[in-house]
């Protein structure tokens, strides 16, 4: 059998390297059919990657094969074209996170690009992104994050201190909370730990960057679902001061002095209908009469009031409100 060239070679290490990235077993035989080569030659190949760093491990079996495995240090990695785009614009957006991952972020892009095709680095350079950030709003530590989400994943109960805001810093010290952490999610930049709280024999959800865990975790728990079955459809009533169904416990209907195009952008989730060329139908919702009367007042137009009268009385305590600011001193 002639010697294979070193390119020749080259390439096929990195088909095998591609083949084995797929978590599976291989059978030294599937792997010489794929690669066009001998099972003597797939072992020397696996030698080589080996050789490089590669943690290739052998299945023991009738036929036999092999698997990448953990190793104790990162080996060159290879990505396929549509991969490579993927974790390219993952770190341009991990700026917004708030893992506070973001000058690890540039230097891992920075890294990635530097390698990339002139085709794919094309790609990845025309998509911008600016990240908009969250202001003064805290970054939660990347090592209380993974320590949350490693309670998470091995369903141990969490013990932490929790910072509420205003509490005085001198102020008499709280017993540790407990909590059996179910999720850990980002929301709207917020990084929440969503999980059942043994104490209150309910849900409970908290800020992440208000946590400090405590060492060790609490004991193993068996995992409940949440209610509904959806992560984010519950996150989603619990921040609409609902407890049950997800939509606002608050609702009403009013008919805006605008045109559609001007409300629909500032809607939110309620439903925008187009009465005529000057006038909108809006129905909408809010956690409590007094916010939802001083959204809709923010359109800064004529308003009138369909219902329910809970809406109208809201209104009434607004103007109330603002006419005692106007003669304030």
């Amino acid at each position: 059998m002639p010697i294979a060239s070193s390119a020749t070679t080259s390439s096929r290490l990195l088909s095998l390297l591609s083949l084995l990235q797929v978590p599976r077993d291989w059978p030294g035989v599937l792997l010489a059919d794929r690669l066009g080569v001998s099972e003597r030659t797939v072992r020397r190949d696996v030698d080589r990657l080996r050789e490089l760093g590669y943690p290739v491990q052998a299945v023991k079996g009738p036929d036999g094969g092999y698997r990448l495995e953990a190793g104790s240090q990162m080996p060159p990695l290879l990505f396929d074209d549509e991969q490579a785009v993927a974790l390219a614009v993952a770190l341009r957006i991990a700026v917004g996170t708030g893992a506070g991952i973001e000058e690890a972020a540039a230097r891992a892009l920075a890294t990635v690009r530097q390698v990339l095709p002139s085709r794919l680095r094309q790609r990845v350079d025309a998509l911008e992104i600016s990240a908009a950030g969250h202001g003064t709003e805290p970054q939660i530590d990347t090592g209380v994050l993974l320590t949350l989400s490693a309670a998470v994943r091995a369903r141990e109960e969490l013990r932490f201190d929790y910072h509420s805001p205003g509490r005085h810093e001198d102020a008499e010290p709280r017993r540790p909370r407990r909590v059996q952490a179910h999720h850990l999610v980002v929301r709207a930049g917020r990084w929440y730990v969503v999980g059942w709280d043994p104490d209150r024999d309910d849900w409970r959800t908290y800020r992440a960057d208000r946590m400090t865990p405590r060492v060790p975790t609490g004991p193993r728990f068996v995992p409940r679902e949440v209610p509904g079955g959806d992560i984010a459809a519950f996150l989603s009533t619990r921040f609409k001061g609902s407890e049950s169904a997800d939509v606002w416990p608050c609702r009403g209907e009013v008919v805006l002095g605008l045109p559609a195009a001007k409300v629909a952008p500032f809607a939110g989730d309620g439903v925008v209908e187009a009465l005529d060329t000057a006038r909108t139908r809006l129905t909408t919702g809010a956690w409590s009469w007094a916010a939802l009367a001083a959204a809709l007042a923010r359109f800064d137009t004529e308003i009138e009031v369909i219902g329910p009268p809970e809406l109208r009385a809201a209104f009434a305590e607004l103007s109330d409100r603002a006419g005692r600011a106007a003669r304030s001193e």
